[in-house]
């Protein structure tokens, strides 16, 4: 059985050309300025020409968020101001973060020239054509095909390096375990549908998109981590179910699969992708720092090390509002002690008389020196611990981060 890699090259060479990169630099603040106007109109028009996209490829949560609106446009304009300051750090995590974001949901070639017909509408109805003239259509033209092109070679590689042709990446499985947690948390054991063809084994981190055909129709896709170590022809991802509030909708995808889903049912699921993956050949220090339903790659991580017997020195720590809520929690602990050299530390938001009090501290951590440190939780919770590493002195270059959102890579 093979390893789907998460390694593949990613293209760094896009240049503009002076003549365009002068054109860019002079209409970046009115595109900044109108970009939210720009990219909501292009998803409008986008949907209403094609609404099976909507229906079965976008996230519609997000879209009611407004969250892909806002990570669409952030990923552009930081693609575009790089391309014009070469001064600035290059975008590669990004690019990294979205390629195999698409490479999890099928993506293939043929999808981009669709999002440039309906961007490129909205920016002209939006701007107006006296701004948008010839000169500067072409210039932002280049520029997003430089960013799409970088990223199609990119997906293309992912592909290759999963063994299967380019968007080739659903599987039809069947549910073989569920585990209920007392968090509420499910996690769901698969193997494939068809035993010729058995699922293959993942890097501690990656993540799977899971498809699900709702009661009005809709397929919608959602991603989560994988959280046992592999096992011979079987994946296991973490669910939690989402309940609306005032800030978001109830997650559409994750109640129906803890509500409707058990032993015995089919799922279609994909290859595993992502990039905040362990260095399995490594033997420096782990740092693995969550919050919330973040605990779940580093389940993942954990039981990786801990099936190995790994003698690596690993830290764990993990932020909560209290026990009860704690995703996974005795996994957690049961996989930290089955490690000779491996720390737990909690924090619960709520008094609770286990763990510390409050909001998780960096500087009450013992970081060993060299460490590779990786986190996973909420946006602000990772602003907080990233600026902490940063007072403490720890390179960004070793900190690694997930955040479970469409525009996750903005907080680099």
């Amino acid at each position: 059985m093979t390893t789907v890699s998460p390694s593949a090259t990613l293209d760094l060479s896009a240049e503009l050309e002076a003549h365009h990169a002068d054109v860019i630099r002079a209409t970046l603040p009115v595109i900044a300025q109108h970009i939210d106007d720009i990219t909501a109109l292009f998803y409008t028009k986008l949907f209403a020409a094609r609404p099976d996209l909507l229906a079965g490829l976008f996230n519609r949560g997000n879209q009611a968020q407004g969250a892909q609106q806002r990570a669409l446009a952030a990923s552009i304009a930081t693609f575009a101001t790089h391309l014009v300051d070469s001064t600035l750090p290059h975008p590669r995590e990004m690019l990294a973060r979205i390629g195999h974001k698409h490479a999890s949901l099928g993506i293939v070639a043929e999808q981009y020239p669709v999002v440039h017909e309906h961007l490129f509408a909205a920016i002209v109805e939006v701007l107006g054509t006296e701004t948008v003239t010839a000169e500067v259509a072409a210039a932002w033209d280049r520029v997003y095909w430089l960013m799409a092109d970088t990223l199609i070679e990119f997906e293309r590689a992912l592909y290759k390096g999963a063994g299967v042709g380019p968007g080739d990446v659903f599987r039809e499985t069947v549910v073989t375990e569920r585990i209920d947690d007392p968090s509420g948390v499910v996690t769901f054991v698969v193997e494939a549908a068809d035993p010729a063809d058995p699922l293959p084994d993942f890097i501690p981190g990656q993540y799977v998109s899971v498809g699900a055909t709702l009661p009005d129709g809709a397929r919608q896709l959602r991603q989560y981590s994988l959280v046992h170590a592999a096992r011979e022809g079987r994946l296991a991802f973490a669910v939690r179910p989402v309940a609306a509030t005032a800030d978001q909708p109830a997650g559409e995808v994750s109640n129906w699969l803890a509500t409707q889903v058990t032993v015995g049912d089919n799922l279609a699921i994909t290859l595993p992708f992502g990039d905040l993956t362990l260095d399995t050949a490594a033997t420096t220090p782990v740092v693995l720092i969550s919050a919330g339903i973040g605990i779940t790659p580093m389940i993942g991580i954990l039981e990786y090390l801990a099936v190995g017997a790994s003698r690596r020195r690993v830290l764990v720590a993990h932020a909560d509002r209290n026990p009860d809520t704690h995703p996974l929690r005795a996994l957690q602990r049961e996989l930290v002690d089955a490690l000779p050299n491996a720390d737990l530390e909690l924090w619960y938001e709520q008094p609770s008389g286990a763990g510390r009090p409050g909001t998780l501290t960096v500087s009450a951590l013992d970081l060993p020196p060299e460490a590779d440190i990786y986190l996973c939780g909420g946006a602000g919770f990772l602003q907080s611990v990233r600026a902490q590493l940063t007072a403490a002195g720890v390179p960004l270059t070793r900190v690694h981060f997930e955040l479970f959102s469409p525009d996750d890579w903005l907080l680099q």
